[in-house]
């Protein structure tokens, strides 16, 4: 058995392509264009890299995309006070702050600051408790990105066993609230898990981030289960890498997300969605 690729790639654009024509669409309406303000703290090359991947795609699409980039010293005070301004700005939809932020800035407290309605990261403590209570608004990026991935994939969920490695608030907590609203059956692990080999054996769905590269060996996984790998790793060669053996994992599962052009594309194109549902369902024309 070789497993299915899962071409994240493909489908990210696919489904900007479809932000395209609903903004088109919008616009021909007499609608303002959705707004997404893009907020960077110092000179982090992979946030850097992160961040101009966004607003690139804000272009592509026809959002208004305004950036703010600040230096390493702006204090906490200053970054609040800019989103103050932002959550009053009528022409934005969507406040993303890029993290990691600097160590003087409290990430809970600028998460938090942001209006609930803007938060098109899905971070904020009551988009997180309307996920939680199966009523989701707005959805944390990337689990939301794997579940279009699963879903386009034809796959049943329902009764499936689902095991989600890691217990981050960005991917693994969210992640088992998508897959239990999709009627699966859950078990959350992390590194330290007792015997993960067990679990991993289990998987009908696999969900790895864990940010450790090749954590999960290939013969772990059971055959023609769907593995989705969330980490991304830069080996001393240069390299990327997963948090999965890729070559040894597609051997035995019936599908897999490749690093790079897995889930990482589908992170970017659905925080475009999420602005877009944020103009179109939460805020005035």
């Amino acid at each position: 058995m070789t497993a299915q690729i899962i071409d994240g790639k493909a489908i990210a654009t696919a489904l900007k392509q479809d932000l395209k024509i609903a903004t088109e669409q919008r616009l021909s309406e007499g609608k303002r264009k959705p707004g997404l303000a893009v907020v960077l703290i110092g000179g982090d090359p992979a946030s850097k890299v992160y961040v101009g991947s966004k607003r690139r795609s804000c272009e592509e699409i026809g959002f208004k995309s305004d950036s703010y980039d600040l230096p390493e010293t702006t204090t906490e005070a200053e970054l609040l006070t800019l989103i103050d301004t932002l959550n009053n700005d009528p022409e934005i939809d969507g406040i993303l702050v890029q993290l990691p932020l600097p160590d003087h800035i409290n990430s809970d407290t600028v998460i938090q600051h942001i209006a609930a309605d803007k938060d098109v990261d899905g971070f904020h403590p009551y988009n997180m408790g309307l996920l939680a209570q199966n009523n989701p608004q707005l959805r944390p990026c990337t689990p939301k990105g794997v579940m279009t991935l699963l879903n386009k994939t034809g796959i049943d969920l329902v009764g499936k066993e689902a095991v989600i490695i890691g217990q981050s608030n960005i991917v693994g907590r969210p992640m088992a609230l998508e897959l239990l609203a999709a009627r699966c059956t859950i078990t959350v692990c992390h590194s330290r898990t007792a015997d993960l080999e067990f679990h991993v054996r289990r998987a009908d769905v696999l969900v790895v981030g864990v940010g450790i590269a090749n954590f999960i060996h290939g013969d772990w996984i059971k055959p023609g289960a769907v593995v989705i790998d969330v980490g991304i790793n830069r080996l001393e060669n240069g390299k990327l890498a997963g948090d999965v053996d890729f070559e040894s994992a597609k051997e035995k599962a019936g599908y897999i997300t490749p690093v790079p052009g897995g889930v990482g594309p589908m992170t970017v194109a659905t925080l475009l969605e999420n602005t877009l549902y944020a103009a179109e369902n939460l805020h005035s024309d």
